[in-house]
């Protein structure tokens, strides 16, 4: 398993992908430039791989893509794996077509899982588009996280080969935690609503609109809005705060290793994007019985029902979004049916052990194997 240790989405998939199938008994390497955030490295079955790229003054930034190819020919030249299962596409599907090519006949089957500006924003670019399309090509298999980005790679990518769609999902039990009392009161007086923003705060992320909804529904109830994460639009995000008089009652708390706690006492989650190929934080939301409020854009709508478990419109329709949100909070009977739809339709649809089965099934195909559970390993075994 190949992913970036960051706290977006491909990095939260990989790492929880990688406990998952530790916990039904396979042996995972996780290999990454840093310790992925949410990968839990004590796990039995579990060994993570840095990716050091060398530093030298002539290049033009460090050669990330020749050091990923060149560890994982390293490291799979001397033990003999089944699958090398890349998460976001840039670089790391032509390194992993490159390693494969050093490793020839030794070298496993490929499967790139595309995630989202992989393909919408880096895929469109003239120069790494090409190499992009070229090594998604080469690879045994390439899945997305929706059908929305299976089309978008299609038609970005003009790819011929065929695209399988294996959503994201969530280890209920293990993510959402109960309630805890004193965390809320921690955030907000008895009465306030908590409205919940958590994201990279990139410009696409839309983290402004965040701010423009809260300040629409704290004019109308009391309320408090905490915000997960960090990225190059947080301080625009603080100064709307300042230009809308709500900066004392929004909480920007940074980037967190568990976003559950804070999913577990919120009312609603805020999630006006501009694009999104799944919405993996509105599922996380969800998961905890927590509406949504979003943009009708991308994946979001293959993961929150509209209507039922939240409510989705245009992209850029704060006052839309923030009456939205008015009428779930200011309704406690609606916000109750929705909650508990919510969490049902995550647990339907998304729960770790419908989903991981999938990737098990393509795992299994690749390797010419028939239906049915992996043999169980030996401990000694690789």
């Amino acid at each position: 398993m190949v992913g970036y240790p960051t706290p977006g989405g491909s990095g939260v998939v990989a790492a929880e992908l990688a406990h998952a199938l530790v916990e039904r008994g396979h042996q995972v390497h996780m290999f990454s430039y840093d310790v992925p955030l949410r990968l839990r490295t004590g796990l039995p079955g579990l060994r993570y791989h840095p990716i050091e790229a060398p530093d030298y003054p002539v290049l033009l930034g460090r050669p990330y893509e020749m050091a990923v190819a060149g560890t994982l020919a390293g490291v799979l030249a001397e033990e003999p794996f089944d699958i090398l299962h890349v998460h976001y596409a840039v670089p790391h599907a032509s390194a992993a077509y490159l390693a494969q090519e050093i490793l020839g006949p030794k070298g496993p089957p490929l499967v790139v899982t595309l995630h989202g500006s992989d393909v919408r924003i880096l895929g469109r670019d003239p120069a790494l588009g090409k190499v992009l399309r070229f090594a998604l090509e080469k690879a045994q298999a390439v899945t997305a996280v929706s059908h929305a980005l299976a089309a978008s790679a299609r038609e970005v990518l003009d790819l011929t080969r065929p695209i399988e769609v294996i959503p994201n999902f969530i280890d209920i039990e293990r993510h959402c935690t109960p309630a805890d009392p004193h965390l809320r009161a921690q955030w907000a007086r008895p009465g306030e609503a908590i409205l919940l923003h958590a994201s990279n705060f990139r410009p696409i992320k839309r983290p402004r609109d965040v701010v423009r909804i809260f300040a629409r529904v704290a004019r109308k109830m009391p309320a408090r809005l905490l915000l997960v994460g960090e990225g190059p639009e947080a301080p625009a995000a603080y100064q709307e705060a300042v230009a809308q008089g709500v900066v004392d009652r929004v909480t920007f708390l940074g980037v967190q290793p568990e976003v559950a706690p804070y999913m577990s006492v919120a009312d609603l989650f805020l999630l006006p994007s501009e694009e999104e190929s799944f919405g993996l934080s509105a599922l996380e939301a969800m998961a905890c019985g927590v509406p949504v409020v979003g943009s009708r854009v991308g994946g979001i709508p293959e993961v929150v029902e509209d209507g039922k478990s939240g409510f989705l419109f245009p992209v850029g329709d704060v006052e839309a979004m923030a009456e939205g949100a008015l009428k779930i909070l200011q309704n406690p009977s609606l916000h109750e049916e929705m909650s508990r739809a919510a969490a049902q339709q995550a647990r339907d649809r998304f729960h770790v052990t419908k989903v991981v089965p999938l990737y098990e099934d393509l795992y299994r195909r690749l390797r010419g194997q028939p239906p049915g559970p992996f043999p169980p390993r030996r401990a000694a075994d690789p």
